[in-house]
């Protein structure tokens, strides 16, 4: 057995590692290599790398590419460029613009891992015969019974566990993951040690694929009915003023809403049929209960074991928050949470993952996408009488 749990020798055990071009993934690629394992570096050039080249923090382009080469070229192993633009296109940017159209917050590395990374990059890794797939997420597995589970890692403060709530079982038996155990710290001095050119760059940040964070303009140039102007209306029936499109607002938002009524004001909901930006008191934010849409369970038993008094779990509904006391249900094919605190700022299109504990090493019980919300009584009455007026009003 060795350190990857594979019961082979290192020598005889071929490695996919998936290479960004960032410190974390070039670290996996060398340790890998340097305990003897047969290494593969292969890197996704996934959208137009003409942009990424003048981005800092980007990812599988570009740079980035260039960057993933050189660390193979000094370890020793070989690299593969593949280009999947195309697919990354159809399956990631062309879904996170859909889901601003419709008024909600994606989360498009989710997407990717779902589609490119962990299904299109997987099977490519299993063509090419490797015993499994790593990559330089922060997250830990093991096996549990007859398969492998997840786990949060030891850095809590990189745990990217909310991003892989959707990997599948047969999936998660493939992929290892060899920095749940280490700090960023940790890894950055791997790097210096190993002398890779990457060792001091920036982490990746905001979305890879929109040049400077600006995603308004690039939802506007693919979807420009995204960009239609629209009443800003407040819970109470007031119309307070007109935006310039609903993809220029996300639920919980409070800065840049364009109006001044000497009370703070948040995004409550955003109606996309009507081009409403509906807003109000932080109180209105409070949400009690999610309602989720392709739910995937990967801890013991299956969703339809969950009594229907419901079972006691930790769920996470921003990747910026962590997990907090829930419970969740299942009936006739329907899952929803019940959240014993109220949450503020949750959208749907975002995730809500659960947990079987807090801390590090908890485990990933799965999770599923937010498709509605239920909010304090007094305010769902609220919006109620909004959407009856609204309706009336047509």
């Amino acid at each position: 057995m060795n350190s990857l749990d594979i019961d082979k020798p290192p020598e005889k055990t071929r490695v996919v590692v998936a290479m960004s071009g960032g410190v974390d993934s070039s670290v996996v690629a060398g340790l890998l290599h340097a305990e003897g394992y047969e290494v593969i570096g292969i890197t996704l050039q996934l959208y137009d790398h003409g942009e990424a080249v003048r981005k800092t923090g980007s990812c599988c382009a570009g740079q980035d590419i260039d960057d993933a080469r050189l660390v193979c070229e000094t370890l020793g192993i070989p690299h593969y460029v593949l280009d999947y633009e195309s697919r990354f296109r159809e399956a990631v940017i062309d879904n996170f613009a859909d889901s601003y159209l419709a008024g909600e917050t994606p989360i498009p590395c989710v997407a990717c891992n779902q589609t490119v990374k962990f299904a299109d990059l997987l099977k490519t890794a299993r063509d090419l015969d490797a015993d499994a797939l790593a990559t330089g997420h922060y997250i830990r597995s093991r096996k549990v019974g007859e398969h492998r589970a997840l786990f949060r890692p030891v850095d809590a403060d990189r745990d990217q566990s909310y991003f892989l709530f959707a990997t599948t079982q047969p999936q998660i038996d493939f992929l290892r993951f060899p920095l749940g155990e280490m700090t960023k710290d940790e890894t950055r001095r791997h790097a210096t040690e190993m002398g890779l050119l990457v060792a001091d760059k920036p982490d990746s940040q905001d979305i890879c694929f929109v040049p400077n964070g600006n995603y308004a303009d690039v939802i506007a140039r693919l979807r420009p009915d995204a960009a239609l102007s629209g009443d800003i209306v407040h819970v109470d029936g007031r119309i307070l003023g007109r935006h310039d499109g609903i993809l220029r607002y996300t639920v919980g938002q409070r800065k840049g809403l364009g109006v001044a009524t000497g009370e703070p004001l948040y995004v409550v909901r955003l109606d996309a049929r009507s081009r409403r930006v509906i807003v109000g008191p932080r109180e209105a934010l409070d949400t009690r209960i999610v309602h989720l849409r392709e739910t995937n369970w990967i801890g013991d038993g299956a969703l339809d074991d969950i009594p229907a008094e419901g079972r006691e779990v930790m769920a996470r509904v921003r990747s910026t928050r962590p997990p907090a006391p829930a419970r969740i249900f299942h009936e006739a094919g329907n899952t929803w949470v019940r959240l014993s605190s109220g949450e503020g700022g949750v959208a749907p299109g975002q995730a809500c993952v659960l947990y079987d504990g807090e801390g590090a090493g908890a485990r990933v019980l799965g999770g599923g996408f937010i498709d509605r919300t239920e909010r304090s009584p007094e305010t769902e009455a609220m919006l109620a009488r909004l959407d009856a007026a609204m309706a009336e009003a047509g």
